[in-house]
């Protein structure tokens, strides 16, 4: 769509001036009648330049005012208005008549083909005045204050007043149809809905500051305590449950420390003592030879010498004892519901 250009009359606060008309080679028949209809004095109209200069006069009269839409707006701020149980009284002296008048600035019937309004000074201070005295304390009582409340309602009141005196209205050529003597006018077919809408939209509404995102401070997670980390790496036994130290009783006084006589407690111990199931004959070797523990009382264990346990003939190698642990407890032979007894008879024999 080619950019069009408008006059210098139709800036904003420019003040008035003689339309700015652009005719076709050949002009229509409807704006022929047109100018013959509200012509006073019988004029010639057989060529473009009687069209134009006949054109030129009748919308550039002080007179040429064009009603675009009359709108119905609060004589005063909602908290002001006369409150009645008849609504025709409350129209009648809580609302006013503002019709919107403007004049025709440009005429374009060759690439465009259209006609644009400008708002006249009165139309102007009128939508201004209401703005400022009515709309704005309406909008400001409905929103909730801030800080900067009033800077904005105030920056809003001036973007109305800049937007009023830059409104210009464009609409097809045909609206010349509604010319009326002396170069009045009104627009036709609906063209009134379209300004008054165009005209309300100018009123902005005063929009508070978005919230503020809040964020939230998550605190660091806690790490688990170091305490007790070295013993991090040692295994923990989940099949059998480890004896309370307490419950440990030794079979001899010694000087070692109590690590010492756990380490060498097995040493001392033998497998009738730990009253385990006998394991199935298939799984039972017996040793013809005393098992002696001498080999286990080197001084790297800083004990005492041991002697060799004459009551252990039965003794299985300990691969052979895990052998028939895990047999057992594969096939459910162990009985881990009883794992507290195994545990009190350890305990009493030592």
């Amino acid at each position: 769509m080619p950019i069009t250009l408008l006059p210098a009359s139709a800036a904003a606060f420019a003040p008035r001036a003689s339309p700015n008309i652009v005719l076709n080679t050949k002009v229509d028949p409807w704006l022929t009648a047109t100018l013959k209809r509200i012509n006073r004095i019988k004029r010639p109209l057989n060529s473009v330049p009687q069209h134009f200069r006949c054109l030129t006069e009748t919308l550039s009269a002080p007179t040429a005012i064009w009603t675009l839409c009359s709108i119905m707006l609060p004589k005063a701020p909602d908290s002001e208005l006369r409150k009645d149980e008849n609504p025709l009284i409350e129209a009648l002296f809580n609302y006013q008549l503002i019709h919107v008048e403007a004049y025709v600035v440009h005429v374009d019937m060759v690439s465009q083909n259209e006609v644009a309004f400008k708002l006249t000074p009165e139309t102007i201070e009128s939508l201004v005045e209401y703005h400022k005295d009515i709309y704005s304390v309406d909008t400001s009582a409905s929103t909730w204050n801030w800080s900067e409340k009033e800077v904005q309602l105030k920056k809003l009141q001036e973007d109305f007043v800049q937007a009023a005196n830059k409104f210009v209205y464009r609409t097809n050529a045909i609206a010349l149809e509604g010319l009326e003597e002396d170069g009045a006018g009104e627009l036709l077919s609906g063209g009134s809905e379209e300004v008054k809408s165009a005209i309300m939209g100018l009123f902005l509404p005063l929009l508070p500051p978005p919230p503020r995102v809040v964020e939230v401070v998550r605190p660091a997670p806690i790490l688990p305590s170091s305490t007790g980390s070295e013993n991090w790496w040692q295994p923990s036994l989940s099949q059998v449950a480890p004896a309370d130290s307490w419950r440990v009783i030794p079979s001899s006084p010694s000087t070692t420390s109590s690590v010492d006589s756990n380490a060498n407690m097995w040493a001392n111990m033998s497998l009738s003592e730990l009253q385990l199931p006998s394991p199935a004959p298939s799984y039972s070797l017996p040793y013809s030879q005393p098992y002696c523990t001498s080999s286990y009382s080197a001084p790297m264990y800083y004990s005492s010498p041991m002697t060799c346990a004459s009551l252990m003939p039965s003794l299985p190698l300990p691969s052979m004892l895990a052998q028939q642990c895990s047999t057992s407890l594969g096939f459910g032979g162990f009985g881990w519901d009883r794992y507290q007894e195994y545990t009190t008879q350890f305990a009493t024999t030592m």
